[in-house]
């Protein structure tokens, strides 16, 4: 699709590697969070506040919708709560035409 990302490993949120984060939304203009928890309270929330606090940016978040967790295999689940790769591409393309 000619879609150019930057893909990071944020592996905690707190301490939060702001650094990469405001680098690479400089260079790309937007962001997608992608994360197998809520989207309240989690990654995203606190990437938004980074960008809000240092380089505002449209952002798209991929996460559970504010649901109660069930039980499966992982597969299940991130097609159930659309955390799989035709999410985040569909969050992608959504963000970059905000740009």
């Amino acid at each position: 699709k000619g879609i150019s990302a930057d893909v990071i490993n944020i592996h905690t949120i707190k301490p939060l590697d702001a650094e990469a984060i405001i680098k690479s939304v400089k260079k790309t203009g937007c962001v997608v969070t992608a994360e197998e928890h809520n989207f309240l309270g989690g990654l995203g929330e606190s990437v938004a506040r980074t960008l809000a606090e240092n380089n505002p940016a449209p952002q798209e978040f991929v996460a559970t919708q504010d649901t109660f967790g069930e039980s499966g295999t992982p597969e299940q689940l991130f097609e159930k709560y659309g955390l799989n790769s035709e999410a985040i591409l569909k969050a992608a393309e959504k963000v970059i035409k905000r740009k």
